[in-house]
């Protein structure tokens, strides 16, 4: 079962991405940085935010994202940036050299695209037991027909290009076409894959 994310999930759904992303970097952040995240989103009028639920009823698999990203994250740093800063500190203590890619994480997304006919697909996780089970290409789905009833027209998504084939196979498969290519500073070889919702594969 998919259903719409609430405030109360948002501690499985923390959960659900550090079991999902070991070593990435907003897992590095820690769960108090992503709660702020999630609940920023799933709180949010532009947000679309839904959890896939396991026979217990229990979140064990998400996807998040909102319309009009580059409106959203503005508005998002405005009213929570200082929680989100503080939130950093655990983490900037273990390793102060990740301020300068904390700062371009919290203002990077100005650069996103902007409007209410475009939906940025943030995050996708699923708990490890159910990869393989179909539920991420059914989170997809959902957040795809949810963007569409909202009006927006086409969706967006980035994922690392290196040593990813089976995350980008899966995109691919989905209908999303590559539109960009870039690399970060760290290095880290980043696609950014579009779909228009007119033409998506239907299930």
């Amino acid at each position: 079962m998919i259903r719409r994310m609430e405030p109360v999930d948002v501690p499985a759904v923390v959960a659900v991405h550090l079991q999902s992303f070991p070593g990435f970097f907003l897992s590095f952040l820690g769960a108090r940085f992503l709660s702020l995240y999630y609940s920023g989103i799933c709180t949010a009028s532009e947000g679309i935010a839904l959890v896939y639920l396991n026979g217990k009823g229990a979140p064990a698999g998400f996807v998040a994202g909102t319309a009009n990203p580059r409106g959203f994250y503005g508005r998002l740093l405005k009213r929570d940036g200082i929680k989100f800063a503080l939130a950093s500190l655990g983490a900037l203590f273990r390793r102060p050299t990740v301020l300068f890619r904390l700062l371009r994480a919290l203002t990077h997304p100005s650069g996103n695209p902007v409007g209410d006919e475009v939906a940025g697909l943030y995050s996708i996780g699923v708990l490890p037991e159910l990869q393989g089970s179909g539920a991420g290409k059914k989170l997809v789905q959902a957040f795809l027909e949810q963007a569409a009833a909202r009006g927006c027209r086409r969706v967006f998504l980035t994922t690392d290009r290196d040593n990813n084939e089976p995350v980008n196979g899966f995109y691919h498969s989905l209908g999303f076409s590559i539109e960009q290519q870039y690399v970060t500073p760290e290095g880290r070889r980043m696609n950014q894959y579009w779909i228009s919702l007119a033409d998506r594969k239907q299930p």
